[in-house]
């Protein structure tokens, strides 16, 4: 019964386009089409990282990423909805907590190959499992621990390459730190936003995030903008449009993600975040020419059946993500 109810509680009620149905088969091909469209703009980000500085990429894929956000806002007929809220304070720490990440997960990505930015970021939902004990006093048994203690010896083993040269200042090291922060900034964005839905909408959620995120990154001015239209050459206008795909790429794969759940619940869908690892080896070879080392692949895999397991565990539990999942933005994204 208990568990029946903290279902209900986090699941919240059903959409209201009335579009949410049980077809798993469509939910998995949108989860898919989002990760590579997620990784479509890691490419774009980790090229324009070499030109722009890091608060900028932040600025731009909010900013640009606002407008496929808002038109499917507007398609489910809740662009009016989207803008009250009963708790601005929750959306700014949330967008806060979220922007943290987002920074963080960057900056891993453009100082680190991408299979190794990729594998740590899965340390999300194992420290989601810790958080949610400690936060929210979310029960949490033998099975659960075994598997995240499991999945940080993982991430051990791909920080381990990065850690080990004692060389604390390099970027290799730099990267590894960031990459493990932004996943618990990660975690700790997907309990505030489990907060958030227990009085606010999912369109809420996702369209106050996009906004205060970009007024909040505009802080990051004194950094040291780049200022493409400054000088109407083609690597200022290659960069321009690098800055917008960023957006574009980030803001779709969010709708695709989102619609994933309306058709499938957390357990089913969630497992295929790992696929993930395969794009980021493929785009690190063939972009970047960068070659996963040994370490990476072996803790990938530790961490990925770890939290394989997490979710199976849950979903044995009757605790479904999914309400949180759709309204969360990725690090990455």
């Amino acid at each position: 019964m208990a568990n029946t109810r903290a279902k209900s509680r986090l699941s919240g009620p059903p959409a209201p386009t009335g579009m949410t149905r049980q077809a798993p088969l469509i939910g998995i091909a949108l989860k898919l089409a989002s990760t590579l469209v997620f990784f479509a703009m890691v490419t774009a980000l980790k090229i324009a990282a070499e030109r722009a500085p890091i608060g900028e990429l932040v600025f731009a894929r909010n900013l640009f990423g606002l407008f496929p956000v808002l038109l499917m806002v507007g398609m489910r007929r809740e662009l009016g909805l989207a803008f009250k809220t009963q708790n601005p304070k929750g959306h700014l720490i949330r967008a806060c907590i979220g922007l943290s990440a987002m920074v963080c997960m960057f900056t891993a990505f453009d100082l680190l190959p991408l299979p190794d930015a990729t594998a740590i970021n899965f340390a999300t939902p194992l420290l989601v499992v810790v958080l949610a004990y400690f936060l929210l006093g979310e029960q949490v048994r033998i099975y659960r621990w075994s598997a995240v203690g499991v999945g940080f010896l993982g991430i051990l083993v791909v920080l381990s390459p990065h850690l080990g040269e004692g060389a604390a200042g390099n970027a290799s090291t730099l990267g590894a730190v960031a990459g493990f922060l932004g996943a618990g900034f990660a975690a700790l964005a997907m309990i505030t936003v489990r907060k958030l839905c227990e009085t606010e909408r999912t369109s809420t959620i996702v369209t106050w995030f996009s906004l205060a995120a970009t007024l909040i990154s505009l802080l990051t001015i004194p950094a040291g903008w780049i200022w493409p239209s400054q000088a109407w050459v083609l690597p200022d206008l290659e960069t321009a449009g690098l800055l917008v795909l960023i957006g574009l790429f980030g803001g779709a794969g969010q709708i695709l993600l989102t619609q994933s759940y309306r058709y499938a619940d957390a357990s089913t869908i969630a497992p295929f975040d790992y696929i993930n690892m395969i794009w980021a080896i493929l785009i690190g070879w063939l972009v970047f020419a960068e070659e996963p080392v040994l370490e990476v692949i072996m803790g990938a895999v530790i961490v990925i059946a770890a939290g394989i397991f997490v979710i199976y565990r849950e979903h044995k539990l009757g605790l479904d993500r999914t309400k949180d999942r759709r309204a969360s933005t990725p690090s990455k994204s």
